[in-house]
C-alpha cells in the first residue's frame, strides 16, 4: 500500500544550489542594494566571538573563494573538496564557493582517526581538503597517505598557520584578477553537490551521492513542515505559540549540531540562507554554553538530539537560565519517549517535536509540525511533501537475499520496514553499484532498513531497525568495522558488536562480545579497551563495554545472529541497572 504525504505538492525548481539561494527573485528578507541602501541580513553569527556574516558577505566571499579554486587549483566540475572541521562560521561561504566552482563537497568528522579519514579521502577522490589548524597534523598525515599534496591543504577559522606553509581560505582568490571565471553550469538532478559518508550494514562507510536537486527539495520540504513559521522578521506562528519578542530581529536558530553531518548541512547551513533566519553557531554542544546563548540572543528555535533533551530534563544548571524565548525545538537522530518530552516541557516550558531521516534522503523524511507538537507525542511526525512511503515486510539479512526478493507490502497501521520514494532520495552510493542495488530499486524506491508503523493520522512511530547499524548520539556506527579492529587484537578468536540502549546517556552505545583463548592466552579487558579506543573516532568507542563469551551465535551460513545478542545485551543491561539500584539502597 503506497501512502502519500498529506501536504500539498510543492513546485520544486530544477536549478543548482548557488542559484537557488543567492539569485532567487522571491527573497523576502533585505539584501544590500545600491538604490535602496537597505542593510544586508545577518545570516550567521558566531556564538562565542559574535563575528557575523551577512547575506551579501556570504555571496561575495563564496564567489571569491570559488574563483580562487579555479584560478589557483585549476578546479574542474566534479572535483571533490573535502572539509574536515567542527562547525565554524567559515564553513558556509567555503561550501557555497565550492559549489559555485562546480565542486562536489565531502564533509568529514574532524574526530576521525588517520585510517578513517584516509579511507574517505581515497574513496571520494578528494582533490583538496579544508580543515582547522588544530587538526592539521592528522589531516597532513592522511593526505600524505592518499597522495594529496600539502599545498592542497587549506585552513579555515580564526587561527592561521604561523609558518605560512598552509594557505588560509581567505587567501584562495583569483590573484590574476581575470574576468574569465563564471559559475559552472550544473545539471541539478545528476550532478552531485555533496558526497556524505554513511555506514552501511557491513564494511566501511560508503559515499552517499546527493544532487543539487536533492538538497533543494529537502530545504523546501522542511519549510512546509515547519508551517513556514521560521521567518526573518518573526511574522508567523501556530496555535498559542508566541511570536518572537518585538525588536529582537525575528526568529533565531541556535546551531549546536555538526555542520559535517547531513542533518546540520541541510538545516543549519542551507536553510538559513533561504529563510534569512539568523543562525547562532556553537561549534560543540556544552549545556551551559547552549543555555547562555539562548538567553543572550533570545533564540527561538534549536535543532537538538536526545542527549541534549536529557540535559534539559535533568541538568541542574538549566534552571539558572531564561529559556522562555524558545518557541520550538526539533529533535532527530534517535526516538524520544513521551515521558522525556513531557518532563522537559513541565520543567522549562520547552516544546519538542521530532523528525526522522537518513543521509540517503538529504536527510529529512518525516517531521512533526508546530500545530501538532503535542499530538501523538513520541512519533516523528508526518511525511514531507512530494514523498511516498510503503510499509513492507521486514527483510531479515541473516536469512534472506533482498536483491532477489520482492518485499510484501503491508497495510497502514501494520509494523514493517519503510520504503520511500521522493525528490530528496539519493541517486546511489559512490563507486558502489552493488550496495546501491541492495537498497535502491530501478524505479526509485529506497529501502531504509528502519521499522515502524503509521497511525490513522499519518504519524510515524519508529520501533526498530532492520539494519545492524548502531546510532550513538546521531552518529552511525557500523558493527562490522568495529569487529574488524577487534579481530586484530592478539587472543581474539571471534567477536560481534551490537548496540545497547543506555538510559543515562539517552542513546545507543556499542557493546562487544568477544571469544578468546581463556586458558592459554587470556585477554585483559582494560588493555583491549585502551587499545581499541586509540584506533577509532570518539563516537565509535565501546561505551557499552566488552563481554567475554564462549561463542558468537550464527546461522547456518555463518552470519551473526545479532538479534540474539541484542536480546542478551538488553537483559544484561536491565540486570546491571537493578544491581546498581540495589547497591545504592
Amino acid at each position: 500500500m503506497v501512502i502519500k504525504s498529506r501536504y500539498p505538492e510543492l513546485n520544486l525548481p530544477s536549478v543548482d544550489i548557488y542559484t537557488f539561494l543567492f539569485k532567487r527573485k522571491d527573497r523576502k528578507f533585505p539584501d544590500e542594494h545600491r538604490k535602496s541602501h537597505s542593510p544586508s541580513r545577518t545570516i550567521f553569527r558566531d556564538g562565542p566571538t559574535n563575528k557575523t556574516y551577512t547575506f551579501g558577505e556570504l555571496r561575495q566571499l563564496a564567489e571569491t573563494f570559488g574563483k580562487g579554486l579555479r584560478s589557483q587549483y585549476d578546479w574542474q566540475k566534479g572535483d571533490v573538496l573535502a572539509i574536515s572541521s567542527a562547525s565554524d562560521i567559515d564553513m558556509p561561504p567555503i561550501i557555497f564557493g565550492a559549489l559555485w566552482a562546480g565542486a562536489t563537497v565531502s564533509t568529514a568528522n574532524p574526530g576521525y582517526t588517520f585510517t578513517e579519514l584516509s579511507h574517505q579521502l581515497r574513496d571520494s577522490g578528494a582533490k583538496a581538503i579544508v580543515t582547522h589548524y588544530s587538526n592539521i597534523e592528522a589531516v597532513r598525515k592522511a593526505c600524505s597517505a592518499v597522495g594529496i599534496p600539502e599545498d592542497h591543504i587549506i585552513i579555515l577559522g580564526n587561527r592561521k598557520d604561523p609558518t605560512g606553509r598552509f594557505k588560509h581560505w581567505t587567501n584562495v582568490r583569483n590573484l590574476a584578477n581575470t574576468a574569465r571565471f563564471v559559475a559552472r553550469k550544473i545539471d541539478p538532478r545528476k550532478d552531485a553537490a555533496f558526497l556524505v559518508y554513511s555506514s552501511g550494514t557491513t564494511g566501511k562507510p560508503k559515499g552517499v551521492k546527493l544532487s543539487h536537486y536533492n538538497i533543494i527539495s529537502n530545504i523546501l520540504q522542511l519549510q512546509a513542515a515547519e508551517n513556514y513559521n521560521l521567518t526573518w522578521d518573526g511574522s508567523r506562528t501556530s496555535r498559542d505559540i508566541s511570536l518572537p519578542e518585538p525588536g529582537t530581529g525575528g526568529d533565531k536558530v541556535l546551531a549546536c549540531l555538526p555542520f559535517f553531518h547531513i542533518y546540520g548541512l541541510t538545516v543549519l547551513v542551507h536553510s538559513p540562507v533561504y529563510s534569512g533566519v539568523t543562525t547562532v553557531v556553537l561549534s560543540k554542544f556544552e549545556v551551559e554554553a547552549w543555555c547562555y546563548l539562548v538567553q543572550k540572543h533570545k533564540v527561538t528555535y534549536s535543532y537538538i538530539v536526545p542527549p541534549i533533551v536529557l540535559h534539559l530534563a535533568k541538568h541542574p544548571s538549566v534552571s539558572s537560565y531564561d529559556l522562555s524565548s524558545l518557541r520550538m525545538t526539533q529533535s532527530g537522530a534517535a526516538p524520544l519517549t513521551r515521558e522525556l518530552i513531557e518532563q522537559v516541557f513541565k520543567r522549562v516550558g520547552v516544546r519538542i517535536k521530532q523528525g526522522y531521516g537518513l543521509s540517503e534522503t538529504s536527510p529529512c523524511l518525516y517531521q512533526g509540525s508546530w500545530d501538532a507538537w503535542d499530538v501523538d507525542i513520541g512519533s516523528v511526525g508526518a511525511l514531507l511533501p512530494n514523498v511516498e512511503v510503503k510499509i513492507c515486510e521486514p527483510f531479515d539479512s541473516s536469512s534472506s537475499d533482498f536483491g532477489n526478493s520482492t518485499p510484501r507490502e503491508l497495510e497502514q497501521g501494520d509494523v514493517g520496514e519503510l520504503h520511500v520514494k521522493g525528490p530528496n532520495v539519493f541517486s546511489g552510493y559512490h563507486r558502489n553499484p552493488d550496495a546501491t542495488a541492495e537498497c535502491l530499486s530501478a524505479d526509485g524506491w529506497f529501502r531504509t532498513g528502519d521499522v515502524g508503523l503509521i497511525n490513522e493520522r499519518g504519524n510515524l512511530f519508529i520501533t526498530d531497525r532492520v539494519k545492524e547499524l548502531i546510532k550513538y548520539k546521531g552518529f552511525q556506527v557500523p558493527p562490522a568495522e568495529l569487529e574488524g579492529y577487534l579481530h586484530d587484537f592478539p587472543g581474539v578468536i571471534d567477536c560481534a558488536v551490537v548496540g545497547v540502549y543506555n538510559k543515562e546517556m539517552a542513546t545507543e552505545v556499542p557493546r562487544a562480545y568477544v571469544v578468546t583463548e581463556y586458558t592459554s592466552n587470556p585477554i585483559n579487558i582494560a588493555e583491549l579497551q585502551q587499545w581499541f579506543s586509540s584506533r577509532v573516532a570518539n563516537h565509535k568507542r565501546l561505551r557499552g563495554g566488552i563481554r567475554l563469551v564462549k561463542q558468537i551465535p550464527k546461522n547456518a551460513s555463518g552470519k551473526i545472529l545479532r538479534k540474539n545478542l541484542k536480546d542478551k545485551a538488553r537483559a544484561e543491561y536491565d540486570t546491571e541497572v537493578r544491581m546498581a539500584k540495589g547497591a545504592r539502597l
